[in-house]
């Protein structure tokens, strides 16, 4: 048996026929919320009225990736904001992302969960979200840890100990099969007021008292 703990898209993978029947060998959980991008979309724009054009970061061959796009830029256009979807195959490809930044104008930045190559270098992403002063909202809360500004989804260390359940249910007999496959049911919305303060922005009140977490 296999446990996932936190899966991108493990239908689209094909790693289970369904979240609700396995059907097979694995299970587990899944981070995977194409929904939860237009919400990080929608807090940008409460937070920043202003925005117009929001860059993407993205890694095109990752699992998820074409639903979350189609999410993304439906919810944009609810809400009056042009998509700059920009790939990011690997850590080369960063720079050249954040001068397209530039050279369109982006007005802030967001990006989608899970993918490698935006992971391991987001201490970089970062340091360049700050030095071109774009407010940024990211989907994995490593990126507040490493000085981001916002991060909302949910908490993988929450997914990670739930893994353990189900390999204890497993040991104790279950058939991975008839496990159904776990979403998040929990968000959090983090914000670290230090990086606003270093690129010269105000969080709104309305916002902030939103959040589940402040850092100063």
């Amino acid at each position: 048996p296999i446990i996932m703990p936190a899966a991108s898209d493990p239908v689209g993978a094909r790693f289970v026929a369904s979240l609700a029947r396995p059907g097979g060998n694995i299970t587990g959980l899944t981070g995977y919320s194409p929904e939860l991008n237009g919400k990080r979309l929608e807090i940008l724009k409460e937070a920043f009225p202003k925005l117009s054009r929001v860059a993407l970061l993205l890694s095109p061959n990752f699992p998820g990736s074409t639903l979350d796009l189609k999410e993304t830029e439906s919810a944009a256009r609810s809400l009056g904001l042009r998509i700059q979807p920009l790939e990011v195959r690997d850590t080369s490809d960063i720079d050249r992302a954040f001068k397209a930044m530039t050279k369109e104008r982006a007005d802030a930045l967001t990006m989608f969960p899970g993918h490698p190559a935006l992971f391991v270098n987001r201490k970089k992403i970062v340091e360049l979200a700050a030095k071109h002063r774009l407010p940024a909202m990211y989907s994995l809360s490593a990126f507040v840890d490493a000085g981001g500004l916002m991060f909302y989804g949910s908490d993988l260390l929450v997914a990670y100990r739930r893994a353990a359940d189900y390999v204890d249910k497993i040991l104790k007999g279950a058939k991975p099969t008839d496990l159904p496959v776990e979403q998040p049911m929990k968000f959090e919305l983090i914000i670290n007021l230090k990086a606003a303060k270093q690129i010269g922005l105000t969080i709104p009140p309305n916002v902030l008292v939103r959040a589940d977490k402040v850092t100063k």
